[in-house]
């Protein structure tokens, strides 16, 4: 057999993946953050490197008085300073020709069919252009009025043979009964298989990694349960605080609702799922959603204080700069009971995770930025090399999400000389090294995805109402209960209070430093 026959199955295999196919990009909420920041730079980066399917046109659907070239104005100044491949003055003015500005309000039924009327212009001059994806980018408030219009106007409805879909940014919902509210909206208006929950960090690399680094090397499936695994830490920091006027948000949020359901759930889920029967969306998802149903819930506000610390920092210090506590920011309430940290001790009640802790921890104003998730093996015998104790040769397989994307293996290793003496070294791989360019952004990964039609990325309606189900438990032992656990603090610029230390060293282990 040639050495052809057998590569290429192979890569036909693994390489192999829908295509994106040309539509029409509705964005609501297009004069916001969100479309400026991050969805507008996306297709632009997307089109710099040739990944952009043709011909594709983005509307953007907002309530502020616009002309096309404003709209288009007003995205070339924030693209020049937050573009990943930088700023084309000769490719900017080709690709803003595609970009577009309706003006509607979010409730009125009249400003959705002129937009159904400017689509089916489009779709009559590019049949290609018929396909469509909605894009919700507004402020929570307005989801049911969207998908309200977009159903009374006729817009969810498919052209044709194409196809029409929707993507929703979080927060989906605030709690649980919040959450089935929402998934009964979007399903009275767009099927499943048409419904893209967006959590960005699906979309980095590293998290996208995670199932080839467990299933496709065998040198770390057969380790990765409870019988080597001493315990797993997944932690988010976060250097800034409230800046932006973001005070009023997070102050009816949280660590718990704005990180931990979502986010930090998700990873939980890549992490611990079993392998899946195959790649498709519901392959994978249907795993990930048997990790959260698995979480032992908490039951109570002593089970909640036992494993859950809560904190808010006080006035501090970030990279010499003097910072103001929690409480003293802009739009928060002076007397706020909302955490900016939020530290917990899980367990996955299966087979694979018994009896293995996992801690995960999220929190604002901490020293740096940075999430990643540690496994930590269990340590070798006393016997040879640990026979006078206190030797600490744990094993601990680092994966960086954000920022330096890679993974890293801690290894014991004798120091040259004479003396039998040992120190930790690593094995280091960074993505920007290896493949010798920056790892794409989240969202142009996942944009991508649902141009294709390929959901796997992309939260399902179990999945979600199964983490608010967890994450509820928790927020009515602090905020409903008669005794709720008391908020710790912690100041600014350190990694957080000294409960959650405490935790760890009931435990007789220690939060590992970044």
């Amino acid at each position: 057999m040639s050495e052809d026959l057998l590569v290429n199955p192979f890569r036909e295999t693994f390489s192999s993946r829908q295509s994106p196919e040309p539509c029409v990009i509705i964005i609501f909420g297009a004069t916001g953050d969100l479309t400026h920041r991050k969805l507008i730079p996306a297709i632009y980066n997307l089109s710099v490197d040739g990944d952009l399917p043709s011909p594709v046109k983005v509307i953007g659907f907002a309530r502020r008085d616009k002309s096309d070239e404003e709209f288009r104005d007003d995205l070339e100044k924030l693209n020049r300073k937050v573009s990943r491949q930088g700023h084309d003055d000769k490719l900017w003015p080709t690709f803003c020709q595609s970009i577009s500005y309706h003006r509607g309000e979010f409730q009125d039924l009249e400003d959705y069919k002129s937009l159904a009327r400017r689509l089916d212009e489009i779709a009559d001059e590019n049949q290609a252009l018929s396909n469509r994806l909605f894009y919700v980018a507004s402020a929570p408030e307005f989801f049911d009025e969207i998908l309200v219009g977009l159903k009374e106007s006729g817009l969810n409805e498919p052209r044709d043979d194409h196809w029409s879909r929707v993507v929703v940014e979080k927060p989906f919902g605030t709690d649980l009964p919040s959450a089935i509210h929402l998934n009964k909206m979007v399903a009275q208006t767009f099927a499943e298989k048409d419904t893209y929950r967006i959590d960005h960090y699906l979309g980095k690399e590293t998290a996208q990694n995670l199932m080839v680094l467990r299933f496709a090397n065998t040198i770390f499936e057969p380790l990765w349960n409870h019988q080597h695994v001493d315990s797993v830490q997944i932690t988010c920091s976060e250097h800034l605080g409230m800046e932006g006027g973001r005070g009023g948000y997070y102050d009816k949020a949280g660590a718990l609702r704005d990180m931990v359901q979502n986010h930090l759930l998700q990873l939980l889920s890549l992490v611990a799922m079993e392998p899946p029967t195959d790649l498709s969306a519901d392959g994978v998802r249907d795993e990930k959603v048997k990790v959260i149903r698995s979480l032992r819930p908490l039951k109570d506000a002593k089970a909640v204080a036992e494993n859950v610390i809560r904190a808010q920092y006080t006035a501090g210090s970030i990279d010499g700069n003097e910072v103001l506590g929690y409480r003293e920011e802009d739009r928060v309430d002076p007397n706020s009971q909302t955490e900016t940290y939020v530290a917990l001790r899980v367990h996955i009640d299966t087979w694979r995770w018994s009896g293995v802790p996992f801690y995960i921890r999220m929190g604002k104003r901490l020293p740096k930025k940075a999430t990643e998730i540690s496994i930590h093996f269990k340590k070798p015998p006393c016997v040879l090399f640990n026979r006078k104790g206190g030797s600490d040769n744990q094993n601990v397989l680092v994966i960086r999400i954000q920022p330096d994307e890679g993974h890293s293996l801690r290894i014991s290793s004798k120091v040259p000389g004479s003396a039998l003496r040992l120190e930790h070294v690593k094995m280091d791989f960074r993505y920007s090294t290896s493949f010798g360019k920056a790892s794409p952004e989240a969202y142009e990964r996942l944009l991508l995805d649902a141009m294709a039609g390929d959901a796997t990325l992309f939260a399902r309606r179990d999945e979600v109402e199964e983490a608010w189900r967890f994450i509820d438990a928790i927020e009515n032992a602090w905020h409903q209960s008669d005794n709720p656990p008391p908020m710790a603090e912690y100041p600014a610029g350190h990694w957080g209070p000294d409960e959650a230390d405490e935790m760890m060293r009931a435990d007789e282990r220690l939060w590992r430093r970044l």
